[in-house]
């Protein structure tokens, strides 16, 4: 008796992207390094104290700040975290800006769908698969994606029309399925920035007002108002630099969600104008 072997798996044109996050883990690592050398090298550079502490060592307790700048330094250890969590921010935001940027392909996608439209009305799948060429974006994939098993199915005498269809919808599928992930990847980040950065920096605000006012209660007389007002100010940049780390961030996060809403929306448009078009054409 013949061994029946299973039938194999239907081709299909969309390839997986294998493409490592290490950026994920890496840069907030990184960056937190780059905030203590900041910290520790720029900010509590000796040049900008009028009492520096010439011993130096891992925090260097220098006196008496120059500048503004200098006043960060004596914020203490939350700084540079601090500064680590903007530097972070900046970094998913450029990469998120280039991944998108990419995604996004040439061209608008409405413009790109109406060429499409024209193309498979006219019956011409090879011109509409230029097009896509030319889109080079997500919306562009996945409808090239889409043409791939649009050609075949006009070609299938086995299937029912609904069955081509229903073909053609599944492949789009997982194109889009594909996409997507790329699109929202890190975003995460961006959106932890923003929640955790206001949180640290009212920490450190706590911490400098706690150190205020013991050294309130260590000085006295016209000392005592001086030391207050200094250690409040410097209280408040933790604030400050946290406060504008999570605006930037929810700003960003905004904007870059925005966007993908904009493509998304093309991918599912794409997906309808190749059933649609189909159904209509080749009943």
């Amino acid at each position: 008796m013949a061994e029946t072997k299973p039938a194999a798996k239907p081709a299909t044109s969309v390839q997986v992207k294998k493409s490592g996050n290490a950026i994920s883990w890496l840069a907030p690592l990184i960056c937190v390094i780059a905030g203590f050398v900041i910290w520790r090298f720029v900010l509590g550079s000796a040049s900008g104290f009028n009492h520096p502490d010439m011993s130096g060592g891992f925090m260097p307790e220098h006196r008496d700040p120059k500048g503004f700048l200098s006043n960060m330094y004596l914020g203490g250890f939350v700084v540079p975290i601090l500064i680590g969590a903007f530097l972070t921010m900046i970094t998913f935001v450029i990469e998120r800006i280039l991944t998108i940027s990419k995604a996004t392909g040439t061209g608008s996608n409405a413009g790109f769908i109406r060429k499409v439209q024209y193309h498979l009305a006219n019956k011409n799948v090879d011109a509409a698969l230029a097009e896509c060429d030319k889109q080079k974006g997500s919306v562009g994939n996945v409808m090239k994606a889409g043409l791939y098993r649009y050609k075949e199915m006009i070609t299938d005498a086995e299937l029912s029309t609904e069955q081509k269809v229903m073909a053609i919808q599944k492949e789009v599928e997982e194109a889009t399925a594909l996409e997507l992930p790329m699109l929202e990847k890190n975003l995460v980040f961006l959106s932890t920035i923003a929640s955790v950065a206001t949180l640290l920096g009212l920490f450190g605000t706590v911490l400098g007002m706690i150190r205020s006012f013991r050294k309130l209660g260590d000085a006295g007389g016209g000392d005592a108002a001086r030391e207050l007002s200094v250690g409040i100010s410097e209280a408040l940049y933790y604030t400050a630099l946290g406060i504008g780390t999570s605006a930037l961030a929810i700003i960003f996060y905004n904007v870059f969600t925005t966007k993908i809403d904009s493509i998304t929306y093309g991918i599912d448009e794409s997906g309808f104008t190749l059933t649609q078009s189909f159904a209509s054409l080749y009943k």
